[in-house]
């Protein structure tokens, strides 16, 4: 399939309109409308649904509380491979997670933002929706949505007020208490099922078989593209990772499945097999036609399972957001039994309305202008890589200095040899996490990679951003410096809040 469609591709001329308007704009307007060129003065577009601290001081207190409660448990990094205690705890609260249908996402990267295309694409056809996802850029509530919006930190505190008494059940009787990411997963099927919802949007943690979401049947499991991450409990090959993804495709299910790797697209092949599972494979059954970059996103034709929907625009950047969406489209069409109950494709328009109105927060993200300040949650090699790609695509920046804070348990080496070619100079810095790579640990890589020259280290995150931006700024006000915040979802949401996004 191809990438690009040549320059007289027949797309409508709109959005050469919007491209001549802002390259006639008179340069003084540009000024006033950038205003200081500081890091406690922001521009950008509006903030996209991160929700802030609640307004209300004794709400704000009564979420710390659950905050609180919920750091005693064991972390996301913290694993004892079984749903057996989430399976308990669905048990005593009479199997939420029955109460609806569901579509389940798998895979390494693109997961997110695959979630929330699908989520858009089934509200626009007027489906109340759930969706679960992990982990969070700001605040824990925005794990769990309901009709495409974060759940209000009223109900996110009455929900885990509601379950606990059964968490405390179930911790007396196992082996090993609940887990943050096992009793998140309990609140999110009784929200879930309180609403009601119509169709659940569920983002496993990690791997698939044993992950605390795998106690449902979903009519569609989505895996996304499979590449090397949590080796130390997933495998070593995308093979061996995707026997453990393969766990969320269930008997007689669809399986929706992004291009992979050889190896393991076996494994996921031989699992529908096995459970009869019905396959749809991007650049076979579905996929991109093709793409035009456009201002603030891109321009598609996708080939889905009914046929093919063209001039569907997202405002979202680079190839395998494309490709995300050729996926969430496939899987939507698979729920509404497009391609084996009924031929017809859905309707065009609403898929381009669901579309158009699309956000991924912390993926490509600007949040500043002048210069301009990307953030993205590219935090493995995969990620780094297709960031990498993307912003030589949609952004013309003719110095671009990095920002990168990473975890401890990730691939750093290889996650700052795929952004060498694009940084100009790196930052190096730290999120507040206990996760955190220590910054001069960091640097001595970053060194390796970059070289000294090119390396900068500030562990104060409010520091490297204020350094990144002078940076940027020394390429002059009109010259395209730019800066990237990369290297963890932690890290770009204290930046997000830094930069008055939160």
């Amino acid at each position: 399939m191809s990438e690009l469609p040549p320059e007289d591709s027949g797309y409508p001329d709109p959005f050469d309109e919007i491209v001549a308007a802002e390259t006639d704009r008179d340069p003084d307007l540009a000024v006033i409308e950038a205003g200081s060129r500081t890091l406690r003065t922001q521009g950008g577009p509006p903030a996209a649904d991160v929700p802030a601290r609640p307004e209300d001081p004794e709400v704000d207190k009564a979420l710390r509380v659950v905050e609180a409660e919920l750091a005693t448990r064991w972390g996301e990094t913290k694993l004892e491979p079984s749903v057996s205690r989430i399976a308990a705890l669905m048990d005593v609260l009479g199997e939420p997670q029955r109460s609806y249908p569901s579509i389940h996402i798998t895979g390494t990267n693109g997961k997110t933002s695959t979630a929330r295309m699908i989520e858009a694409l089934l509200g626009a056809f007027e489906l109340r929706t759930g969706r679960y996802t992990s982990p969070h850029v700001q605040s824990v509530t925005e794990r769990i949505s309901l009709d495409g919006a974060p759940i209000s930190a009223e109900r996110f505190i009455e929900t885990y007020d509601d379950i606990k008494p059964y968490v405390e059940m179930v911790d007396s009787q196992q082996e090993y208490r609940l887990s943050f990411f096992e009793v998140l997963t309990g609140m999110a099927y009784a929200a879930f099922a309180d609403a009601p919802v119509d169709v659940a949007v569920v983002e496993v943690g990690m791997g698939g078989t044993w992950d605390a979401t795998n106690v449902i049947d979903a009519d569609v499991a989505v895996v996304t593209p499979i590449d090397l991450d949590h080796t130390d409990r997933l495998g070593e090959t995308p093979g061996e990772i995707a026997k453990e993804k393969a766990g969320i495709i269930k008997q007689d299910a669809t399986v929706i499945l992004a291009q992979q790797p050889v190896d393991a697209a076996q494994v996921l092949l031989k699992k529908a097999v096995e459970v009869d599972a019905t396959v749809a494979r991007e650049g076979l059954e579905f996929g991109v036609v093709s793409r035009q970059v456009a201002v603030g996103g891109q321009l598609l034709t996708l080939r889905g399972l009914g046929g093919e929907y063209d001039e569907v625009y997202i405002p979202l950047h680079g190839p395998y957001q494309a490709h995300n969406a050729a996926v969430a489209l496939a899987a939507v069409e698979a729920f509404f039994g497009v391609g084996s109950q009924r031929p017809e494709p859905l309707d065009i328009e609403t898929v381009r309305k669901a579309f158009a109105a699309v956000s991924s927060p912390g993926r490509l993200e600007v949040v500043r202008r002048s210069p301009t300040v990307v953030l993205d949650a590219a935090h493995n090699p995969a990620g780094a890589r297709a960031t990498a790609e993307a912003v030589g695509e949609a952004f013309d920046f003719s110095r671009l200095i990095g920002v990168v804070g990473a975890s401890g348990d990730k691939n750093v080496r290889g996650l700052l040899e795929a952004f060498e070619p694009i940084f100009a100079e790196v930052v190096i810095t730290q999120n507040s996490s206990h996760r955190a790579m220590d910054a001069d640990e960091l640097a001595a890589i970053a060194v390796e990679v970059f070289g000294e020259e090119r390396v900068q280290v500030e562990p104060r995150l409010p520091d490297a951003l204020e350094a990144a931006i002078t940076l940027a700024e020394e390429e002059g006000e009109f010259a395209g410096g730019g800066v990237l915040v990369t290297g963890s979802v932690i890290t770009v949401g204290e930046a997000r809040l830094l930069l008055g996004r939160g």
